[in-house]
């Protein structure tokens, strides 16, 4: 994919990667010794190798790949080399070198870090002292790298949630914003209009080839929540007997529900007659206010029992970043740059906050908590826009997962950094995939 180089005169890579890294030290920091070598997630490869992919895929695609230069150690170049896409059925499931003997030690999985991180800190000072110059196959390996790794840091956070409390160091200070009854659900009217998705190349400093290129969609008037599903709302559905009705639940879903004995949302925990949230680092009675995460299945059985639906990508779209004026914004609050008064991200908090309890990042609409305090679902199966072009520097990022099971994710959650707020930024995963950190907020049609 040819683009003019988007980043001259703008340094700040390798920062950008040592803080990064600083994060990874940090979460890595939390977990116990013991649980190094364990799978939280059976869909998962064990702790151990997501300590290494993530070094490794930077120096894999910056140094090795993009430079040519030579390995550091080519058995942990290519164990490391690639995660596996989750699939619901685990018996099917098989991560690469789930045999324990295949594991190296930690000392020599910190050996292999130090090594990859020296060089590949090496190269993006590099990048940073000669950003005018740079070829744009250089910045996009380079972006590529940093934004890999800041999803990771997310992921890695969906393992640590699985893991027991007494595997985990809590931080000193944590104390969760629980809050009281949830707001009002109001409703609120989006005209018709234009819906702006993706974005051109070399528009952004860097963009994934699933963003590219721009399109619009003309949105017919709909009616879209201005508050996300919340705990005490989805609690009426699971009492209503949610879970062992067919009729809300499409046939693989509720084949899922049944073959794997699920009755209410993974972060939930029933004891006696309470339910419990179960926190990063408490059991918590279930906070009425906060948004529900669950599985985009979960959430579509949610919307058919209401008579209503999951938005469309484009419906999101225009909720969140459409205005009035017809000038799609930057951000649903405006341009301000993100920080905590905006929404529940970038590491502000490890649990999500009350609905609502960020106003200053409404939308033009006045819809809250678009970008924060939990993806959110669509409708829409992932799918390439047209023009779509696979990335050179990790061509096989998107493309194979255009299949009709995962569906596209918009927003951000309470751990996804700053920096991959932007309205183009496509998130996904499979429908009954139930780790993840994702709410859901129903649309209806205008007047309806």
């Amino acid at each position: 994919m040819s683009r003019a180089n988007p980043v001259a005169g703008r340094p700040g890579l390798l920062p950008w990667y040592n803080r990064n890294r600083e994060r990874a030290a940090q979460l890595f920091g939390l977990i116990a010794d013991e649980a190094y070598y364990s799978r939280p997630i059976a869909l998962r490869n064990p702790i151990v190798f997501y300590q290494g992919h993530i070094p490794a895929f930077s120096f894999n695609t910056l140094i090795k790949q993009g430079l040519g230069r030579p390995s550091i150690d080519a058995r942990l170049e290519q164990l490391f080399a690639r995660g596996i896409d989750p699939h619901e059925d685990s018996n099917n499931v098989r991560a690469r070198g789930n045999e324990a003997d295949l594991w190296p030690s930690r000392d020599e999985v910190d050996a292999f870090c130090a090594e990859a991180d020296r060089q590949v800190r090496a190269v993006l000072a590099e990048h940073d002292r000669a950003a005018d110059a740079l070829p744009p196959e250089r910045v996009e390996a380079a972006h590529c790298i940093l934004e890999h790794e800041a999803m990771h840091l997310e992921t890695l956070m969906y393992m640590w949630h699985q893991l027991p409390l007494e595997q985990k160091r809590r931080p000193a200070g944590y104390r969760p914003l629980i809050g009281g009854a949830p707001p009002a659900q109001t409703w609120i009217d989006i005209p018709s209009g234009q819906a702006t998705l993706g974005i051109d190349p070399g528009a952004e400093p860097f963009a994934w080839d699933n963003e590219m290129p721009g399109c619009t969609e003309q949105v017919p008037a709909f009616r879209i929540q201005q508050h996300n599903v919340c705990n005490a709302d989805y609690l009426a559905f699971v009492e209503a007997g949610g879970y062992v009705d067919a009729r809300w639940w499409r046939p693989a879903d509720w084949a899922w529900i049944n073959a794997e004995g699920i009755g209410h949302p993974l972060f939930w925990q029933r004891d006696g007659d309470q339910w419990l949230w179960r926190g990063m680092f408490d059991l918590l009675a279930l906070p009425a206010a906060w948004p529900v995460w669950v599985s985009q299945a979960e959430a579509s059985a949610y919307c058919r029992w209401r008579g209503l639906s999951l938005p469309s990508e484009a419906q999101y779209q225009r909720a969140a970043f459409g205005a009035p004026d017809g000038q799609p914004r930057r951000y649903p609050w405006g341009n301000a740059a993100p920080d905590a008064a905006r929404g529940v991200f970038d590491f502000h908090a490890w649990d999500p906050q009350p609905a609502g309890s960020h106003p200053a990042g409404c939308s033009a609409w006045g819809v809250d908590d678009l970008v924060g305090n939990g993806w959110e679902w669509t409708a829409t199966a992932f799918a390439p826009f047209p023009g779509f072009e696979v990335l050179a520097s990790y061509p096989e990022y998107s493309a194979e997962f255009f299949d009709g099971e995962h569906f596209v994710m918009k927003g951000a959650a309470p751990v996804t950094v700053r920096e991959l707020i932007r309205p183009s930024f496509r998130n996904w995963f499979r429908a009954r995939y139930p780790y993840i950190y994702a709410s859901f907020r129903c649309v209806a049609g205008a007047g309806q």
